[in-house]
Order: C-alpha cells, then structure tokens, then sequence
C-alpha cells in the first residue's frame, strides 16, 4: 500500500512540475505571442475589413462591399494591372539572376584562397548599408550624362544607355541595381556550401571527375533546398520593392516603374484612398501566397534532400 501511494504521489509531483513548466514557458512566450496578436494578425485583421470601405483617413469608413476589387479588376483603375506587369516584370529578371550571381559568388568565395574572409567582407557589406543610400549612389552612377555606367561604355568604344530615365531600361537598371544587394543570399549559400561534405569531391576526383562534374552532380543537386528558400525569399522581397522607385524613379518615366507596392503608396498617401490601398495589400497577400504555394508544390521535383532522395 505503501509503495502504491508513492507511486501515486510521485506521479502526482509529476504532473504538477509539468504543468509549472508549461506555464513558466507560456509566461515567456507571451511577449511574443501578444506582439504577433496587437502589433500583426489585428492591424492584418482591420486593414481586410477597411478594404471593404470607402475610407479616406479623414471620414467615417463607409462599407461599401466589393466596390475596391472592383474597381481594380474591372480596369476602371488603369494603373493596376500597370503595376503588376511592371513588378512581375521586374520579380522575373532580379530573382533569378539575383539567386545565380550570388550562388557564383558563394562559390568563389568558398575556394581555400588567402585573405578569402577580407573579399567575404567586402562583397557582404553593400548588403547591410541602407538602400536609401544605395539608390542615391546608383542614381548617380546611372546617370545617362555625367554617370560612371555610360562613361565605361564610352571608353570601351560602345554606346551609351538611358538606364533609369528610359521606359525601355528603367527595369533592368533596377534589376542590375539589385545584384549589389545580394549579399545575405551570397551568405546564405556560402553556409549551404561549407556543409556539403569534402568526401563526395574525393569520390569525384578519384573517378576523373573535372569541376564541371563536380558542380552538375553534387553541388547543385545538394545546394537545391538552399537556392529553394532563397528563391521564396527572392519571390517575397521583390513583389515588395518600394524604395528604388520612390527614391530614384518616382514611378516613371510615364509609369514604366510604377511598382505595385509604390502603386499602394500612391493610393494610401498620396490619393488618400485608404479602402482602396488595403485592398491592393490584400491582393499583393494573396498574389505572394499563391506563387509561394505554387513553387512549394514544384519543389518536390527539383529539390534534393540528402538521405531521404526528392522531397
């Protein structure tokens, strides 16, 4: 009987530092969880129902149902469907060259040269400086006049380029402006790489194997889950590029930059048009989780997770 109600009481004691434990963590957690809850999901939660109103930041919203979708669906809005097809345009020309700059970079970067952290360093820093500053330098560098961009096409006896100031290369100026930002996906597969074990090159150079089979057969297929969240990273970051136009652009020339979230700024700030901008921000939502889902459910033929073949 004895031995009986120890058991008891010891599974008694048990339960009662388990639940101390839960609570304990749960107090910790709180901070976080309330930030989530007040500072994201609430505002997230308002901004869907002010979609559906007419509110101006100035007036009592007015629900008005689907009146902002369809003003931009209709094409009664004539920049919305402007905006997308200059962001898709710009997403699809930055992210993958973006993600091949950068994974080439890794690359020279991983080789056992001297002074390799001092080129580390330096090729991660323009990453970490603000891009306020960037578009200011770019903006000078890109200058069809007196920038440094068509003084090196000069001297290389080629012509020169309108780069931001043209409807045609605005894009792609900003899409090459974008490669000096790669740092923290450089990192990214720099860490990717550094995991990949030595051995698998020695079984490649025992067999005759040159770089090229090296880099087809093995650091490719085990570099794939790293390229894959950092183009889900890339696909994020530049549906949401805002700076650049609104600092070096202004949205021109003739809209040719008008990027979706400078159109959401516009629309909220300029225009006062707060229904109307959170529902932009609710279909740029739905647009980003839409291609996410898109690239998770291709993901199972192209990535490779070591041990347990495709995902």
């Amino acid at each position: 009987m004895e031995t009986i109600s120890s058991r008891s009481g010891n599974r008694l004691r048990n339960k009662r530092h388990t639940k101390r434990k839960d609570l304990y963590g749960w107090l910790f957690a709180m901070p976080a969880i309330l930030g989530l809850l007040i500072f994201t999901l609430g505002p997230m939660l308002y901004s869907l129902y002010m979609s559906f109103t007419d509110y101006t930041g100035s007036n009592s919203p007015t629900f008005t149902g689907l009146d902002n979708y369809k003003r931009m669906f209709s094409g009664e809005d004539q920049y919305f469907y402007k905006s997308l097809a200059v962001t898709f345009y710009f997403v699809i020309l930055s992210v993958p060259t973006g993600i091949i700059y950068s994974f080439l970079l890794a690359i020279l970067l991983n080789q056992n040269v001297k002074g390799k952290a001092v080129f580390r360093t330096i090729f991660y820093l323009p990453s970490i400086v603000p891009i306020i500053a960037i578009s200011f330098i770019w903006l000078w560098l890109l200058n069809p006049d007196l920038g440094l961009a068509n003084e090196l096409l000069r001297s290389l006896g080629l012509p020169g380029s309108q780069w931001i100031f043209g409807e045609k290369t605005v894009v792609p100026s900003l899409a090459l402006m974008n490669l000096w930002t790669t740092g923290g996906t450089m990192i990214i597969f720099l860490a990717g790489l550094q995991d990949i074990p030595r051995s698998l090159y020695e079984a490649i150079e025992m067999d005759g194997g040159t770089r090229l089979d090296k880099l087809r057969h093995i650091t490719i297929p085990l570099m794939t889950p790293t390229i894959f969240f950092n183009l889900i990273m890339g696909i994020i970051n530049g549906f949401q590029v805002f700076s650049q136009a609104y600092v070096m652009t202004n949205g021109g020339p003739n809209n040719a930059s008008l990027f979706y979230v400078f159109y959401l700024y516009r629309e909220a700030f300029q225009f006062s048009r707060m229904g109307s901008a959170s529902a932009i921000a609710w279909v740029l939502f739905a647009i980003i989780m839409i291609l996410t889902y898109v690239v998770f459910r291709t993901s199972n033929k192209w990535v490779y997770y070591e041990g347990d073949g495709a995902r």
